[in-house]
């Protein structure tokens, strides 16, 4: 059944027409748990909050289906915005991006030219370091290229790797001269067995190679999860091979165990909240229903109140 949840949830998140629908409802249906509002304003507002419990930020400009030119440099324009937003408000907090809100799917040139606006404005603005959020399979290997041609003029930048994927720790180990900053997930898209692990406990045994893998070759890493097994085995490399606090992070995302995001920053860890935002939820909100079946209580709270 929790199977059946999880496809059905990421079929709708891929519904073009309820998507356009969502923008029109504002963040009803307990969408408003896990996204920060809709105005850079609500979203800063937020990440001060988060900041002055101890814990860092990242925040995300959500945006799902982009058709024209004109839509892909509204999106760079924005994520511009909110780099200057985090820099004047002073705030600690780093910018996430999806290359699909940049054009990708237009033209790749048109997304190059988007991305090295938004790093030279991160530059210009205290040196905000971006990360380039993995997507689905099909944009796996372009992600890849475009980072690996931007890391040869920027500092500032790094991406995901997904552990679902076979190629994963292949990846890893490409970047790994390059001592890229990267995100480690499981993945929360719907992939082929043919390029992806279909089964959960594959996922985590492939996740925690990853992590070692990443750890070892002596790079940063952004580890995140809201699985207490997978905390509690980078504690435990942690002590084993003793890697400094200072080489890795944890993250998880707004509105899903903030008590949790709390005890780990007390413990002095990097505790990093993914912070998203805007208009455009939709998509990334049936997605975090699909990962945690038990958050649709969000949307039957939401069909109820005022």
């Amino acid at each position: 059944m929790e199977q059946l949840m999880k496809d059905f949830f990421l079929f709708l998140s891929k519904n073009k027409t309820l998507n356009a629908a969502a923008k029109k409802w504002g963040l009803r249906f307990g969408a408003s748990r896990v996204v920060a509002g809709e105005t850079i304003a609500e979203a800063i507002k937020t990440v001060r909050q988060l900041n002055q419990k101890g814990l860092v930020c990242t925040l995300d400009h959500l945006g799902e289906f982009v058709y024209s030119v004109e839509e892909a440099n509204e999106s760079a324009d924005y994520c511009i915005k909110t780099l200057e937003a985090i820099h004047q408000s002073g705030v600690d907090c780093n910018l996430s991006l999806k290359m699909t809100q940049l054009g990708l799917d237009i033209s790749r040139d048109l997304c190059m030219n988007n991305m090295r606006r938004i790093l030279d404005a991160a530059k210009k603005n205290g040196n905000i370091f971006v990360r380039i959020d993995m997507e689905d399979y099909a944009h796996n290997e372009v992600t890849l290229e475009i980072l690996d041609e931007l890391l040869e003029d920027y500092d500032n930048v790094g991406t995901v790797i997904q552990a679902y994927l076979y190629k994963s720790s292949e990846d890893v180990e490409k970047l790994k001269e390059k001592k890229v900053n990267l995100r480690l997930v499981k993945g929360a898209y719907k992939e082929s067995p043919e390029v992806a692990f279909p089964n959960k406990a594959d996922v985590d045994e492939n996740y925690k190679k990853i992590i070692k893998q990443h750890l070892l070759n002596g790079c940063y890493a952004a580890i995140a999860t809201h699985d207490d097994n997978i905390i509690a085995y980078v504690k435990q490399l942690e002590k084993e091979y003793n890697i400094p606090r200072t080489q890795f992070e944890f993250q998880m995302l707004y509105g899903i165990r903030p008590q949790s995001q709390i005890e780990l920053a007390r413990e002095g860890y990097t505790m990093r909240v993914y912070v998203p935002y805007g208009n455009d939820w939709y998509g990334y909100f049936m997605r975090r229903l699909a990962e945690r079946p038990a958050n649709v209580a969000f949307v039957i709270k939401g069909l109820f109140s005022k």
